[in-house]
C-alpha cells in the first residue's frame, strides 16, 4: 500500500480538538500521511514520518472533505422564473416542487444521470467529498425507486423522500398510504434514509410520524424536513423520536431549541434556502448558545436553493446565521458527518478516510473571507486527488 506525505501545510484542519487547538484541531506548519485511502499520521512537519512518496501543498491550508448531508439532485429542468419572480416580490411556496416532478417523470434515466454527474462534480470541485441525496421529484413509485437507484451511483448516503408533497390527483391520505406502502417497498433497496416534509402544505405530524416509522420498519434511518415555512411540530417530533437530525429549523420556538438540546439531535441549516427565498435567515448563535450541534448543508435543488458551493453556505453562515469561522467550518465537516451518523468522514485524523481538500489560501477562514472566489486548489478522496 502506497504512503504519500502532504508537506508545506501552512495550516491542518483536523476536526479532531486532540490533535491541535481549537475545537476545529487546527496545526500551523504541519503534515499529512496518507496510507492508500486512509489518514495514517498527523501532526507537525518536523516529526513527520517517512512516506513512499511526497507532496507539497505550498504554505496552503488542507481541510478535511466538506460532507453535504442534505441535497436534492435527481431533477430535470430547473425554475429560474419562479427564481426571477421571487426577486420581483413574490413568496416562496412549497407547490412549486410540482413544476419540477413533471420534468423528471418526463426524463430519461440517461439525462438525469447526466444531470446528477454535473452536480457532484461541480460540488466535487468546491471540497464535498461526501453527499446525501435525496429523491422526492418522482412521486410514483417507479420515478422514485428510479431516482434512488441513480442516486445510488454516486453516494451511498441516499433517502427516500416520496413524502415531499403531495401529488395532483391524490389527497394526502391516500398518497401517505402509497408512500408507506408499494412505494416504500420498491425504494427501500436503494435508500439509507427516509425522509419526509413536515409542513403546512406537505405532511402534518401524524403523517410524517406514519412515514417514518414505515420506513424503520423497512430498515431505513430516519430524517425530517421541519419548520422551514413556520412554527410547526417538525423539529419536536425529530427530537421526540430520536432522530440523528432535522433539517431547515428556520422557525423556531424556546420549546423547540430546548427539545433539540435535549435530545442531541443535529440542526441542519440550509442558508442558500433564505438567500434564495428572501426569507428570514435561520438563527445559528441561538442554536450553538443553547447547546445544540448545528450542521451546514446545500439543500441544492432546482426551485429553492439552486447552489452546489458549501463554501458560499459557510460565507452566509458566517455573514448572517452568526456562526464564527470555525464554527461553520466544522458545521459543514465533522458535524455534517454526524448529520449523516458518521464518523469516518469530516475529520482528518489516524484511521479516517484520507478525504481531503487544499485552499489556495492559507486559513480556512479565507472561505468566509472570499466569498465567492473559487479557493479550492484541489480535493482527494480517498487518498487521490479527483477531477
Amino acid at each position: 500500500m502506497t504512503s504519500t506525505l502532504l508537506t508545506g501545510i501552512a495550516e491542518l484542519v483536523t476536526g479532531d480538538p486532540s490533535l491541535g487547538h481549537g475545537s476545529l484541531g487546527v496545526l500551523e506548519g504541519a503534515a499529512l500521511v496518507l496510507e492508500g485511502a486512509t489518514v495514517a499520521w498527523a501532526g507537525p512537519a518536523a516529526e513527520a514520518p517517512a512516506a513512499d512518496t511526497a507532496y507539497d501543498v505550498g504554505g496552503r491550508a488542507v481541510l478535511p472533505g466538506f460532507v453535504d448531508s442534505h441535497s436534492h439532485l435527481v431533477f430535470a429542468g430547473d425554475r429560474a422564473a419562479e427564481f426571477s419572480a421571487r426577486m420581483s416580490g413574490t413568496p416562496y411556496a412549497a407547490g412549486g416542487i410540482r413544476t419540477t416532478v413533471a420534468a423528471t417523470r418526463a426524463a430519461s434515466d440517461e439525462h438525469l444521470t447526466a444531470q446528477v454527474a454535473r452536480h457532484v462534480a461541480e460540488m466535487r470541485a468546491q471540497g464535498t467529498t461526501t453527499v446525501e441525496i435525496k429523491s422526492g421529484y418522482g412521486l410514483t413509485v417507479r420515478d422514485e425507486a428510479r431516482s434512488l437507484a441513480i442516486a445510488r451511483q454516486f453516494t451511498d448516503e441516499t433517502t427516500f423522500l416520496g413524502a415531499h408533497v403531495v401529488p395532483e390527483g391524490s389527497t394526502a391520505e391516500e398518497y401517505v398510504a402509497l408512500v408507506t406502502g408499494p412505494m416504500l417497498e420498491a425504494a427501500a433497496p436503494y435508500a439509507r434514509w427516509i425522509d419526509a416534509f413536515c409542513e403546512e402544505g406537505a405532511f402534518d405530524a401524524d403523517q410524517a410520524r406514519a412515514v417514518l416509522a414505515a420506513g424503520a420498519a423497512a430498515g431505513l434511518r430516519g430524517r425530517l424536513h421541519a419548520n422551514q415555512l413556520g412554527a410547526g411540530p417538525g423539529v419536536r417530533l425529530a427530537a421526540e423520536l430520536g432522530l440523528v437530525a432535522v433539517d431547515h429549523c428556520t422557525f423556531l420556538t424556546d420549546a423547540d431549541v430546548d427539545a433539540l438540546r435535549d435530545s442531541g439531535t443535529i440542526a441542519t441549516l440550509l442558508p442558500g434556502v433564505e438567500f434564495s427565498t428572501r426569507t428570514p435567515w435561520p438563527d445559528a448563535r441561538r442554536l450553538l448558545d443553547a447547546g445544540v450541534e448545528v450542521a451546514l448543508a446545500s439543500d441544492c435543488n432546482p426551485g429553492s436553493s439552486y447552489t452546489s458551493s458549501l463554501p458560499f453556505c459557510i460565507a452566509l453562515a458566517v455573514r448572517d446565521l452568526g456562526m464564527t469561522p470555525a464554527e461553520a467550518v466544522r458545521a459543514a465537516t465533522v458535524v455534517g458527518a454526524a448529520a449523516l451518523d458518521r464518523d469516518d468522514v469530516g475529520v482528518l485524523a489516524p484511521g479516517r478516510r484520507a478525504d481531503l481538500q487544499v485552499l489556495d489560501a492559507p486559513s480556512h477562514v479565507h472561505l468566509a473571507y472570499r466569498p465567492g472566489v473559487p479557493l479550492v486548489r484541489s480535493t482527494w478522496i480517498g487518498g487521490r486527488p479527483v477531477g
